[in-house]
C-alpha cells in the first residue's frame, strides 16, 4: 500500500479511501458543470435564450471567480488544513448548484453558475497537493487517473443523467438531486480523510510572496510550456466535449436526450478506460525517466485532435458515436502525464499555490475561451447545425499547438524541476534556469 510522504508514526488515512472520497467529490464536482450542458433545450426554452447566452453559462459565468479565488484559496491550502478548504467548497459549489434550481430567469441563473465556480475554485490544487503526499511519485501517475475518471463519470452524470431525470420530473429536479449529493460528500469529507504531514524539505516558514513566486515560475519553460498545452488541450476538448452533442442533436434531426445519452456513454466509457491505461503506462515510463510522461500527453492530444476532428465532420451519428470511443479512448489520460509531471517537479511548500497558478491560465482558456468562443461563432454564422460545425472546427485544432507544447515541456523538466527547488532552498541558481550553474561560462 502506497504511504504518504509522512512520517509514519504520524495517524493518517488510509491513501485508497482518501483517493476514493476524493474520486466521489470530483465526480460530483465534473456533473455540476456538463449538468447545463445535457439541459440545454429546456433551459433555453423556458429562459428564451440563445447559444451565446448558453456559451456564457458554460465558459463565463462559471469561470470568472473560479479562476479568480483559485490562487488565493491554493495558497491558504499550503499553509493550512486542505481537508477543510475541500469540504467548505463541496458544500458552496452544491449549495450553488440547488440554487441553480431555483433560478427563475436568465440573472439568477448566471449568478448560480458564478456562485458554482467559486465553489469549485477550491478543490483541484488543494486535492492533487492532498494527493501528493499520500502517494509516492512513481505511483501518482494511476492515483492521478483515477481521480481523473471523475471527468468522464461526471461528464456521462451530466449529460445522460441530468436528462433522464429531466424526463421524469423536470430540468430542475436534476440540479436539486446533483447539489443534495455533493453536500453529503462534502461533509464526509472531513470525516474521513486526515490532514498529512506535508513531504519534502523546506516546508516550514511563511508562504514565498506572490510576486516572487509568480516570477519563479515563468522562468521554468518546463512550466509554462505545460501550462499552455494544458490550457490549448481543454480547449479543443471541452468545447467538442460541450458541444457536440448539440451539433449530432441538430445535424441529425434526433431525440435529444437519447443522442446525449449515447454520446456521453461511448465518449464517457472510452474515456474511462484510457485515463486508466494512460495513468498505468506513464508510471511504467516514469521509471525510465520522468521526461515520459508529458511526451506521452503530447503524443495522446495529437491523436485525440484528429478523432475529435472526425466526429465533427462525421455524416452519421452512428460514424460519430464510433468516433468518440477512440477519441475517448486518446484524449481520456493525456492530462494525467502532465499533472503527475507538474507535481514532481514542485516543490511542496509552493505546489498548491504553483498547481492553482497553472489551472488559472488553463481554465481561462479551456473552459471560459472554447465552450463561450464556440457559442458564439455559431450564432454569428447561423445559429444551426453548420454554424456549430464550422465553429467547432475553428477551436478543435489549437489541440494540435497543444501537443506542440506538451512534447517542447518533456526536455526541460529535469533541470527545471531542479532550479525551482534551488530557489526555494536559496541555493544559487542559473537565472535563465537553462543550465546548472557549474556549466556556465
Amino acid at each position: 500500500m502506497d504511504m504518504p510522504a509522512a512520517s509514519n508514526n504520524e495517524r493518517i488515512s488510509n491513501p485508497w479511501v482518501v483517493l476514493a472520497t476524493l474520486l466521489l467529490i470530483y465526480i460530483v464536482n465534473y456533473a455540476d458543470r456538463y449538468l447545463i450542458t445535457g439541459l440545454i433545450g429546456p433551459i433555453k426554452a423556458e429562459f428564451g435564450i440563445g447559444d451565446a447566452m448558453v456559451g456564457m453559462l458554460m465558459g463565463p459565468a462559471f469561470v470568472i471567480l473560479y479562476v479568480v479565488l483559485g490562487v488565493p484559496f491554493a495558497r491558504l491550502a499550503d499553509r493550512t488544513s486542505r481537508v477543510q478548504i475541500i469540504a467548505a467548497g463541496c458544500v458552496l459549489w452544491s449549495g450553488a448548484t440547488i440554487a441553480t434550481g431555483l433560478a427563475n430567469g436568465p440573472v439568477s441563473l448566471t449568478l448560480a453558475r458564478i456562485a458554482v465556480g467559486v465553489g469549485e475554485a477550491a478543490f483541484v490544487a488543494p486535492a492533487y497537493s492532498l494527493l501528493s503526499d499520500y502517494f509516492r511519485p512513481e505511483r501518482r501517475g494511476l492515483a492521478f487517473a483515477i481521480l481523473g475518471l471523475a471527468a468522464y463519470v461526471g461528464q456521462i452524470g451530466g449529460q445522460a443523467g441530468g436528462p433522464a431525470i429531466a424526463a421524469y420530473h423536470d430540468w430542475r429536479m436534476a440540479f436539486y438531486s446533483m447539489g443534495a449529493a455533493g453536500l453529503l460528500l462534502g461533509l464526509s469529507a472531513l470525516l474521513l480523510i486526515r490532514e498529512p504531514r506535508r513531504g519534502g524539505a523546506g516546508q516550514q516558514g511563511e508562504a514565498m510572496p506572490f510576486g516572487q513566486l509568480v516570477g519563479c515560475l515563468i522562468r521554468s519553460p518546463a512550466y509554462c510550456f505545460m501550462m499552455f498545452a494544458f490550457g490549448f488541450g481543454v480547449l479543443s476538448g471541452v468545447s467538442f466535449g460541450y458541444w457536440g452533442p448539440e451539433l449530432f442533436t441538430r445535424a441529425f434531426s434526433l431525440d435529444p436526450v437519447a443522442v446525449k445519452t449515447t454520446f456521453a456513454l461511448n465518449f464517457g466509457l472510452s474515456g474511462l478506460v484510457g485515463m486508466l491505461l494512460f495513468g498505468a503506462l506513464s508510471d511504467r515510463m516514469a521509471r525510465r525517466s520522468m521526461i515520459w510522461p508529458s511526451r506521452l500527453s503530447a503524443i495522446a492530444l495529437g491523436a485525440a485532435t484528429c478523432a475529435i476532428l472526425f466526429a465533427t465532420w462525421a455524416g452519421s451519428f452512428d460514424q460519430a458515436r464510433l468516433a468518440a470511443i477512440p477519441a475517448g479512448l486518446l484524449g481520456g489520460g493525456w492530462s494525467v502525464g502532465f499533472l503527475a509531471t507538474l507535481q514532481y517537479m514542485l516543490p511542496s511548500r509552493i505546489r498548491a499555490a504553483s498547481t492553482a497558478l497553472f489551472l488559472a491560465v488553463t481554465t481561462l482558456l479551456g473552459f471560459f475561451v472554447g465552450p463561450w468562443a464556440t457559442g458564439a461563432l455559431s450564432q454569428m454564422m447561423g445559429h444551426d447545425a453548420t454554424s456549430l460545425r464550422m465553429a467547432l472546427t475553428c477551436v478543435i485544432p489549437f489541440g494540435f499547438l497543444a501537443a506542440l507544447l506538451g512534447w517542447a515541456a518533456a526536455g526541460r523538466v529535469e533541470r527545471d524541476r531542479a532550479a525551482l527547488h534551488d530557489a526555494l532552498s536559496n541555493r544559487p541558481v542559473d537565472p535563465l534556469l537553462a543550465r546548472p550553474a557549474t556549466e556556465r561560462g
